[in-house]
């Protein structure tokens, strides 16, 4: 008989060994040698037989483990003829291994795919251990060095000593330029990194981009932005000399002629024109010493500041223009522990520049207002922001504020601002400015 259930099997197994000892146990007492000895090789062996079916189990399971354990994916078990509840285990067996098969697939996949994206982005990209021991670099990478394989960042000091510097001293989270001089090239590179941790290795994800091409597009676009303004300036002051020189040249070579003295009337068209000359040169040499300021900026005193101490002493400073002017002034700090590393005697200097700007903004407006206000961004990046309700500035405008002398008003110089974001500059930060006609401005300082 063929038993098809593990229980009745089991259950069978037991039966026949509790028979069996009974018939060892009576044997002994009818005295018999032999008999009680075979019974007992027997009763070895039948336990031997119910401990050996139901260890078929547990090697079945210690396989699957190890299955798992090493990640041997391609077994596959088969319980069969042991009742339901071993097809339930059989069937739950092979879905797991089928789960991990499809999840390493899933993440064999990924991988392959990141490999590709890593090594053909044009991006150059290189991780490193603190220690140099580099992990991966991509094709970008070697292409942009000339290197055929990179197993310490110490390997590159033959191209340049600098980056290896750089890379070793790179701290995460920060960027840096650099520029690399080559023999028939220059490469100006753009360097960020990040460091994150894999089991208890630091690893270090550097990018870098060689941005000479961009840099040198923008520093063409910067002069001749520059020298519009200039020209512009210079001809403003060069054309209405010129003109009073040649009246003049004129007015000498007809009295030269005529062989007459000048009457008073001639006399003082000569002394207008000199005069004219002597302000319009005046004007060209007050020119000149404001271009000179302008690129005398001293370098920075920085050091930690309290942001409310600094607002509170531009709020002093301006009060009385606010006053005079009628203007609702509005400051708001969040927090009021609020810190950053400056020179706030220069961030001072910007801010009242950008609140002046800001009240002349709102001549004949109805209900002015100037808003100060410093926080934190989404970044964690400290930002101060000066706004107002004025008439705003026009869209193509607003991308020549910035640009040395540019100015919209009559009596304004147009270094105010230049000089603004070259401060921001020096400071490692930046200076934007938003727009709506006729609602109004927001000039935004982030460090």
């Amino acid at each position: 008989m063929v038993f098809k259930n593990f229980r009745f099997v089991v259950i069978f197994r037991i039966l026949l060994l509790a028979v069996t000892i009974f018939l060892f146990f009576y044997t002994l007492t009818l005295e018999y040698l032999i008999t009680p000895f075979l019974i007992g090789l027997i009763i070895i062996f039948q336990i031997y037989l119910i401990f050996k079916y139901l260890d078929k189990t547990n090697r079945d399971l210690a396989s699957f483990l190890e299955s798992i354990r090493f990640s041997e994916f391609t077994r596959s078990f088969k319980i069969e003829g042991m009742g339901s509840s071993f097809d339930e285990l059989n069937k739950a067996f092979n879905d797991v291994i089928q789960d991990f098969q499809k999840v390493r697939s899933e993440k064999e996949e990924q991988y392959q795919y990141l490999q590709s994206l890593v090594r053909n982005i044009d991006v150059s990209l290189i991780t490193y251990q603190r220690d140099g021991t580099v992990d991966m670099v991509n094709n970008s990478f070697k292409k942009l060095f000339q290197i055929n394989s990179l197993k310490n960042i110490h390997d590159l000091k033959e191209v340049s000593p600098e980056l290896v510097e750089t890379l070793i001293k790179l701290e995460p989270g920060k960027s840096c330029l650099i520029k690399i001089q080559e023999e028939d090239d220059i490469l100006q590179l753009a360097i960020s990194g990040t460091e994150f941790k894999i089991l208890d290795k630091s690893i270090i994800l550097v990018t870098i981009k060689n941005i000479q091409s961009v840099l040198e597009d923008q520093e063409t676009e910067s002069w001749q932005k520059l020298i519009r303004v200039l020209t512009h300036e210079i001809m403003n002051s060069i054309t209405p000399i010129s003109s009073i020189t040649s009246t003049l040249d004129l007015m000498f070579k007809d009295a030269r002629k005529l062989d007459a003295i000048p009457d008073k009337e001639s006399i003082e068209e000569v002394h207008m024109a000199i005069k004219t000359i002597n302000k319009r040169s005046d004007g060209l040499l007050h020119f000149v010493n404001t271009y000179r300021n302008l690129t005398k900026i001293p370098q920075p005193n920085f050091k930690v500041a309290k942001i409310k101490e600094m607002l509170d002493d531009i709020s002093l400073l301006i009060k009385q223009e606010i006053k005079s002017n009628n203007v609702d002034y509005q400051v708001s700090l969040e927090p009021e522990s609020l810190e950053f590393y400056a020179d706030t005697k220069l961030i001072e200097q910007v801010l009242i520049n950008l609140i002046k700007n800001a009240i002349h903004a709102l001549d004949n407006n109805e209900n002015p207002h100037v808003i100060l206000k410093a926080y934190n961004n989404k970044r964690g990046r400290v930002t101060i922001q000066v706004s107002d309700n004025g008439q705003g500035i026009l869209p193509d405008v607003i991308d020549k504020i910035f640009i040395p002398f540019f100015t919209t008003k009559p009596k304004g110089s147009g270094i105010g601002l230049s000089l603004s974001k070259q401060i921001m500059r020096l400071h490692g930060g930046s200076i934007t400015a938003t727009s709506v006609v006729e609602k109004g401005t927001t000039f935004t300082l982030t460090f």
